[in-house]
C-alpha cells in the first residue's frame, strides 16, 4: 500500500496523505447547502455543481436535497414523470413471480420499525415499480439484486419518481447487469485485478495465487452495495457519489475495499475459500467517505480507458460505458424546476384552451346540424340529394364507358366504390 499511500500526497483536494479527508473543502452544512440551491436554480441547471456536491465529503446531506437533485443527476423533468402502474402490470409477466420473492424477502431493506401496514403498501409499490420498468424497456433482462436499488430509490423519490430514475439507471448506468447472460457483468468486475495490480502488486499476486476471481464483489456491484450494507445512510451516501460518477465507480470503490483491508487479506491463508469468505463479508464500520475519495483518486489516475488496453479488458463492449459520455451530455441543458413548472403550466393552460375551444365547437355543430336537419330545411336537402344523385349519375355513366374500353382495369365493382364514397362525402358536408 505504500505506493498508493505515497500517490495519495498529491491527489485533488479533501484527501490527505493518509487518505482521510481533510476539512478544507468542506466549507460548511449551510455554505454547500446554499450552493446546490443556487445550482438547481441556475438556467440551465448547474450539473457539474451538484456532482461535486453529490461526490464531496457528506454528500447531498438530506433526503429533501436527494429529491430535488438525484432527478437532475438523470435528467429526469419532475413535471413529466410516468403514472401510477394499473393493475395489468402483473398479467402475465415472464418475471413477476421471482420478482415477488425477491421483494417479500427485502424486509431488512425497510428502516427498522416501519409498520407491517406500511412495509406491505411499500413493498407493494416496489413490485409494481420493477414490473412497470421491465415492462416499458423488454430489451432488458431482471436480476437478481435489482430490487435492491429499487427499494433504495423508492424509499427516497416515491413511486412515480422511482419509476423515471429506474428506468434511466437501467438503460445506462446498470445496463450490462441486465443483459440475458452474466458475459457483460463478468466484463465489468475484470476490471478490478487490473485496478490493484496499478496500485499494490503484492496484493494482486496474492489474490492470483489464491484464485479468488473477483465474484465476492459481485453483490456489491448489481445492487450499488445496497444488499450488503446494514446502515441505511452508508446506502444513501453511496447513492450520491455513484449517481454523480461514471458507471464503473463502483468496481473503483470494490478495488478501493480491497486496499483498504490489505494486511486483512494479506494474513489470510493463501485459499480460495478461505480469502473468498473475508472478502464477501464486508466491515460495517468502513469510513466511507475517506473510500470515497481514494475512489475518485483511483478513477482520475487509472481510468477505464487506461485499464481496458489489457487483454482480459479487450474482448466486450460494454453499454454501460460506451454510451455515458452522451448521457453526460444530455444532462447538461436542463431548465430549472421552476422554469419547467412554469412551462408545464402553460403548456397545460393552452391545451385546456384548445380542448374547450374543440369541446364547444363540437356542441355547436349538433346544435347547428339540428337546426339545419331536423326544423326541415328541405330545401337544403334537396339540393344535397340532387347534387348526389346528377354526380352519382355522371360517375356512372364515366364507369360504363370505362367499363367498355377497358373491362379487365376497371370493374363495377370498383365503380360503385367510388359512387357510394363520393355520395358519404357529400353527405358529411
Amino acid at each position: 500500500m505504500k505506493r498508493f499511500k505515497r500517490k495519495k500526497q498529491n491527489a485533488g483536494a479533501g484527501v490527505n496523505g493518509n487518505g482521510s479527508v481533510t476539512r478544507e473543502p468542506d466549507c460548511g452544512r449551510k455554505q454547500k447547502l446554499a450552493e446546490i440551491h443556487q445550482a438547481l436554480m441556475s438556467d440551465p441547471v448547474d450539473i457539474e455543481t451538484l456532482r461535486k456536491a453529490a461526490a464531496s465529503k457528506g454528500g447531498l446531506l438530506t433526503d429533501e436535497v436527494r429529491r430535488k437533485v438525484w432527478p437532475k443527476l438523470l435528467n429526469i423533468n419532475l413535471y413529466n414523470l410516468p403514472h401510477k402502474p394499473g393493475r395489468d402490470v402483473r398479467e402475465h409477466h415472464k418475471d413477476y413471480n421471482q420478482v415477488v420473492l425477491d421483494v417479500r424477502r427485502s424486509m431488512k431493506r425497510f428502516p427498522k420499525g416501519m409498520p407491517a401496514t406500511e412495509r406491505g403498501v411499500l413493498q407493494e409499490q416496489l413490485i409494481d415499480i420493477i414490473l412497470e420498468v421491465l415492462k416499458h424497456n423488454p430489451q432488458l433482462h431482471y436480476y437478481q439484486g435489482y430490487h435492491d436499488v429499487a427499494v433504495t430509490l423508492l424509499l427516497v423519490v416515491g413511486e412515480r419518481m422511482a419509476i423515471a430514475m429506474l428506468d434511466t439507471l437501467s438503460n445506462y448506468h446498470l445496463r450490462d447487469f441486465m443483459d440475458p447472460t452474466m458475459d457483460s457483468t463478468k466484463h465489468i468486475l475484470n476490471y478490478l485485478m487490473p485496478i490493484l495490480e496499478q496500485v499494490d502488486t503484492e496484493l494482486h499476486d496474492f489474490m492470483i495465487r489464491a484464485e479468488v476471481g473477483t465474484i465476492f464483489a459481485l453483490s456489491w456491484l448489481i445492487t450499488w452495495y445496497g444488499h450488503v450494507l446494514s446502515e441505511f445512510r452508508d446506502t444513501l451516501r453511496l447513492y450520491d457519489f455513484f449517481l454523480a460518477s461514471h458507471p464503473l465507480m463502483p468496481i473503483y470503490l470494490a478495488a478501493t475495499i480491497v486496499l483498504h483491508r490489505e494486511k486483512e487479506v494479506k494474513k489470510t491463508e493463501c485459499d480460495m475459500a478461505m480469502v473468498h469468505h473475508l472478502l464477501s463479508r464486508i466491515p460495517q464500520d468502513l469510513p466511507y467517505e475517506v473510500l470515497i475519495g481514494q475512489s475518485q483518486y483511483l478513477f482520475d489516475q487509472y481510468p477505464p480507458s487506461l485499464l481496458a488496453k489489457q487483454a482480459a479488458l479487450q474482448s466486450r463492449r460494454s453499454l454501460s460505458i460506451s454510451t455515458f459520455q452522451a448521457f453526460q451530455l444530455s444532462t447538461l441543458h436542463q431548465r430549472p424546476d421552476s422554469v419547467l413548472q412554469r412551462l408545464t403550466k402553460a403548456q397545460g393552460s393552452t391545451t385546456s384552451r384548445h380542448a374547450s375551444r374543440h369541446s364547444g365547437l363540437e356542441a355547436a355543430l349538433p346544435r347547428d346540424r339540428g337546426q339545419l336537419w331536423g326544423k326541415g330545411n328541405r330545401m337544403v336537402k334537396m339540393a344535397v340529394w340532387g347534387l348526389s344523385a346528377t354526380l352519382g349519375a355522371a360517375v356512372f355513366a364515366v364507369a360504363q364507358t370505362a367499363m367498355d374500353w377497358g373491362p379487365e382495369i376497371f370493374s363495377v365493382s370498383s365503380a360503385w366504390m367510388w359512387i357510394h364514397t363520393l355520395i358519404l362525402l357529400l353527405m358529411l358536408l
